[in-house]
């Protein structure tokens, strides 16, 4: 017993298959649904198929030297004819379309066993099963309908005493309609398979590009919140301190509140050329002007940094060990801008503890560490900030371990452990030399 395998949930035509055409041209019509589009389909084959036995048929018959009476012809004409009127089920009942037309296909060969007769219905009913069984289904379909069209047409011409040799030929080209037909349904939905998977496979590749743009977008702007904020908040903090200083001294002590404020007027002066270099470093290059081209600070500007802190009032010490490293520039800005978020913090919520910067510089490895005492005046108000989240980002940014905490004192420590790996440092070099060049 041969059993039918779906290959899929639905019957629906296949995308490019020569039927599709004929279902959407009937659409159109407002013929819809496969069942009703398949009758329409059926009725139009049984026609055709009708005109061409009745017609063509004793002609044909002639050409090839087979005698056909006028009970054959009818027969052969009202079995293709029946044979095509079944194709209405070929898509809602496959396996009963195929059987039905091939009992029809075991009356032809038995009324005209000399004549090898295959009409259209037969072609479109293993075009169907190609499409819609499974490759093993089809090909056993095939082989087993060859079988009994074969010894129906031997079992006929030995009752008749007919030469057998006829069977051959019957058997050949019978297994040549219904695998090529077959075969040809089975090509169709391979192909309808790969441009399935081809587009699955496109739209999945477009939703991860989507994917990481987006978060090539959210690490952007993370990018330039952080640079933001290192930028802002250092320079924004110190005048916070020096008005609230000017407050006091403005009655009591007018020439210093006025030196504050003038003060406080090169800080904004320097937090404005430091917002203008961080949207020149956003911009092209074409497009940044002279402030976006200005130098990005580093270590070598380290100790200018611990000096704008001293100028605060901040009683702040500044170590270095070893000679100086020149690193890969993100790595160079980093180190700067978590010493200068760590000062910040210091002043911000440990106002007059004193502050001791250490920078240690290795061939192998850099460290930084910004330890600030307790403090006992009271840290000024304001919700939490992004300052310790800002410097870890960075330090993951260029592959440092980065470390906060209280220290034993009470105070607060910040460190920051970055290896310096050589070929960093040759890439740089190479870099530089050719830009000199």
């Amino acid at each position: 017993m041969i059993r039918m395998t779906e290959r899929r949930d639905d019957t629906e035509t296949a995308p490019l298959s020569p039927l599709r055409w004929i279902d959407e041209r009937l659409a159109r019509l407002g013929v819809t649904g496969r069942f009703g589009q398949d009758v329409v389909f059926a009725v139009a084959v049984a026609v055709v198929t009708f005109a061409f036995d009745i017609v063509l048929l004793p002609v044909a018959a002639d050409d090839l030297a087979v005698t056909l009476t006028a009970a054959q012809v009818w027969t052969l004409t009202l079995a293709g004819t029946l044979q095509a009127l079944l194709l209405c089920l070929r898509r809602v009942r496959p396996r009963l379309c195929l059987a039905a037309v091939m009992a029809c296909q075991v009356v032809v060969t038995a009324a005209a066993p000399g004549l090898t007769a295959n009409g259209l219905a037969v072609v479109i009913v293993f075009y169907t099963v190609g499409t819609l069984a499974s490759v093993r289904f089809t090909v056993a379909a095939a082989a087993v309908f060859t079988l009994i069209g074969g010894a129906t047409a031997a079992a006929s011409l030995w009752a008749m005493g007919d030469d057998l040799a006829i069977v051959f030929g019957h058997l050949t080209s019978s297994a040549l309609c219904y695998a090529a037909a077959g075969f040809v349904g089975i090509y169709m939905t391979s192909r309808r398979s790969y441009l399935a998977l081809v587009n699955e496979r496109a739209d999945e590749a477009i939703r991860r590009q989507h994917e990481r743009a987006q978060a090539a977008v959210v690490a952007e702007r993370t990018r330039i919140a952080r640079e933001l904020h290192d930028v802002a908040a250092h320079h924004l903090s110190g005048m916070v301190v020096q008005a609230a200083a000017i407050e006091r001294l403005i009655d009591r002590d007018p020439a210093a509140a006025k030196s504050g404020a003038a003060w406080i007027r090169s800080q904004g002066k320097a937090t404005l050329d430091n917002l203008r270099q961080v949207v020149g470093l956003l911009r092209d290059r074409e497009g940044a002007d002279g402030d976006g081209n200005a130098p990005v600070p580093g270590l070598s500007a380290l100790e200018a940094l611990v000096d704008e802190a001293r100028s605060l009032g901040a009683d702040v010490a500044f170590e270095r060990e070893g000679e100086p490293v020149r690193l890969p520039p993100l790595a160079d800005i980093s180190v700067y801008r978590i010493a200068q978020q760590a000062l910040t913090n210091a002043r911000q919520h440990a106002p007059g503890a004193p502050v001791r910067v250490r920078l240690a510089c290795g061939e192998r490895q850099v460290e930084l560490a910004v330890v600030n005492g307790p403090s006992g005046k009271a840290a000024s108000g304001g919700r939490a900030g992004t300052g310790l989240i800002g410097m870890r980002e960075r330090a993951d940014l260029v592959g440092g371990d980065f470390a906060a905490g209280p220290s034993a004192d009470g105070g607060w420590t910040v460190s920051l452990h970055l290896p310096v790996r050589a070929e960093d440092l040759a890439r740089d070099t190479e870099f530089e030399t050719g830009v000199r060049a």
